[in-house]
């Protein structure tokens, strides 16, 4: 059950990557992103998994995703209000990401009840933390303006940082920025990048996976430093390296909440398999309100 008492309900979209315990914990709404494989669309999270979209990937089957609708977003406003919600929260991934923020926007204008919509400039739990933080202001009964602006603070606060095998996925969905550049002179390289004012930009390249993981580590470690802190390990389709790298992060960071989980299929459907990122943020704890 939500610890929430406050009249207002909170939205995110399926990228944020948060566990269904803590969905249900702070009594989170979700839209789903579309996900398109070959020629069927699904919604991520409900009818497909990123497991399949990272086989589909590996065997060379077309993979794309498209924005939820405006209408989409309507209607869980609508059921928002319909379940007692006077006001609405509604926080997504970078608008230089994705066209969902602009659906959310859209939508608002239509809705039963009075929603915000806040652009997060983070994605995976970048996003994740900071609707956390917002789902916090909340529940201690604080306004949607604070609960807004806790939501950007975190988001801004919070570090996420990615090494993928190859660039290829980004450079097809036109997600890869500034690191277009390393396209040709990376093929024996590794790269590392990072989310920086909304966009994907290019940190780190190496020689090898082993190094740019290690590397990856040394980067958390350098943001974290020995105050306690969230830090999320995501990947896709290399959960082996994950939990071992999650392990090692533990050690190093004994003040740390360290968590692993798979990003959906959104972000792997760009990223690729193989890809491992690590997010550290100043929310310890994502399942407490203190």
């Amino acid at each position: 059950m939500s610890p929430s008492l406050s009249p207002a309900a909170l939205v995110t979209d399926s990228t944020a990557s948060l566990p269904p315990p803590l969905l249900d914990y702070w009594g989170i709404r979700v839209v789903p992103v579309t996900v398109i494989i070959g020629d069927d669309a699904y919604e991520e999270g409900v009818t497909v998994t990123p497991a399949e979209v990272g086989a589909a990937l590996r065997a060379g089957t077309p993979v794309s995703t498209s924005r939820p609708s405006p209408a989409r977003f309507l209607q869980e406003y609508r059921e928002a209000a319909s379940a007692g919600a006077e006001r609405i929260l509604s926080v997504h991934l970078s608008a230089d990401l994705s066209g969902t923020y602009d659906s959310a926007v859209l939508a608002a204008a239509d809705a039963p009840v009075p929603v915000d919509v806040v652009d997060s400039s983070s994605v995976s739990m970048g996003l994740g933390y900071g609707v956390v933080s917002a789902a916090r202001a909340l529940a201690r009964g604080e306004s949607v303006a604070a609960a807004a602006a806790a939501a950007v603070k975190t988001c801004a606060e919070t570090r996420v940082l990615f090494y993928v095998d190859s660039l290829e996925f980004l450079r097809r969905g036109g997600r890869i920025g500034a690191a277009q550049r390393w396209i040709g002179s990376a093929l024996a390289m590794k790269p590392i990048l990072h989310l920086a004012k909304g966009r994907v930009q290019p940190l780190e390249k190496v020689r090898t996976a082993g190094r740019a993981i290690a590397r990856l580590e040394e980067l958390a470690e350098e943001s974290a430093g020995d105050r306690p802190c969230g830090v999320a390990v995501m990947h896709l389709d290399a959960a082996t390296r994950a939990d071992e790298l999650a392990d090692r992060l533990r050690q190093r960071l004994p003040e740390a909440q360290v968590m692993v989980g798979e990003v959906g299929a959104v972000i792997g459907s760009h990223t690729g398999p193989g890809m491992l990122a690590v997010i550290v943020s100043p929310v310890r704890t994502p399942g407490r309100t203190e």
